[in-house]
């Protein structure tokens, strides 16, 4: 007797957390298209790691670039966010090309080149000011239509503590802090 209602506890529970979990998720979309959240993401697949020794923030020959999977995965987030009611937005990105090629592919508005969304990762020293340049940036924003900030693994694990695969993204409650709120993870396709 007890086993059975200890399963039907768990299968009740398991019943319940799905349900939650998309709860969870629609009021982090309603809060992005509210402009009380923002979108940040790592950016799409580049296969490697860091840049070449020879790296040069303008030719994009010298960088880790976006290959054939990682520019669908740029792509698909216009249908992706249009199905959680966001076809425009503010877009801002690293100067890394395969930011800049994420952030384009994307299709969702202008895009803004902020170099406090550059990557750190081989100078981890300059990720504090980089992190509070961002949340001032962040903050300072007049209201409009959704912010979406592609940028750097290192980044957004700075800013959340979540480290995020290549094209996975983070919305996250504003106003921005040092410890800010994520109310969910997202990416096309999960």
């Amino acid at each position: 007797m007890i086993i059975r209602i200890l399963l039907s506890g768990l299968l009740a529970l398991l019943f319940f957390l799905p349900a939650s979990a998309a709860d969870n998720n629609e009021e982090a979309w309603d809060a992005l298209r509210d402009g009380r959240a923002v979108l940040m993401l790592r950016h799409a697949l580049a296969p490697g790691t860091g840049d070449p020794g020879n790296f040069d923030i303008n030719d994009c020959s010298t960088q880790r670039n976006l290959n054939d999977t990682g520019r669908e995965q740029a792509r698909a987030w216009k249908p992706f966010l249009a199905e959680h009611g966001i076809t425009e937005a503010r877009v801002f990105s690293s100067q890394w090309c395969r930011c800049m090629d994420t952030a384009t592919g994307m299709d969702m508005g202008e895009v803004t080149g902020w170099p406090s969304l550059n990557s750190f990762f081989r100078n981890r020293g300059d990720g504090p000011t980089q992190t509070r340049q961002t949340i001032s940036l962040v903050n300072q924003l007049e209201e409009g239509a959704p912010v979406i900030m592609v940028s750097h693994q290192v980044n957004v694990t700075a800013l959340t503590d979540i480290f995020p695969s290549s094209n996975e993204g983070v919305i996250i409650a504003l106003p921005l802090s040092e410890t800010p709120t994520v109310l969910a993870r997202v990416s096309p396709g999960r």
